[in-house]
């Protein structure tokens, strides 16, 4: 590599809870730019988490906060060519990677869920991971799943 790595953006929080992770989030979840609807949504997401909960002494965030880390995997496989096989290799996951494959996972199976509004959708998807269940928690126990069957390639890491 010729030039130095590029230098890590600092995300500005943001305006109700003041959190650069909710920024991170509503950065992903945004379409074409539209970073106030993003907002608007994740944050009528949040208040139909407040109404549905159970839990009366976290709050929406803290839900949606142990959510995100219940859908977080800590390995995955990686494909590595090695003498004309190409195998499946377990690695362990960097923590920024971690976060942000549990992000676009919630995201993606909050859109593909059959609620009437994205907010619903997404409030759904939230409470469905904080229950340890739900699209974004399968699939992280599938990564993990597939990170096990393949262990004993692991000495191929690179």
């Amino acid at each position: 590599m010729r030039k130095g790595k590029p230098k890590k953006r600092i995300l500005a929080p943001d305006p109700k809870f003041n959190d650069p992770l909710v920024t991170r989030f509503v950065n992903n979840l945004m379409r074409e730019g539209k970073k106030s609807l993003a907002f608007k949504l994740f944050y009528e997401a949040l208040d139909v988490v407040e109404q549905k909960k159970q839990d009366d002494e976290k709050s929406a965030l803290d839900i949606w906060k142990q959510a995100l880390e219940n859908a977080m995997p800590h390995v995955e496989v990686r494909s590595r060519r090695v003498g004309g096989a190409t195998f499946q290799i377990p690695m362990p996951i960097r923590p920024d990677r971690k976060i942000s494959l549990a992000m676009k996972w919630l995201i993606k199976y909050a859109r593909a869920r059959n609620e009437k509004t994205f907010p619903q959708k997404l409030a759904a998807e939230i409470l469905a991971a904080y229950k340890e269940e739900g699209g974004a928690v399968k699939k992280k126990t599938d990564t993990h799943r597939m990170a096990e069957a393949n262990k004993a390639f692991s000495h191929f890491r690179f």
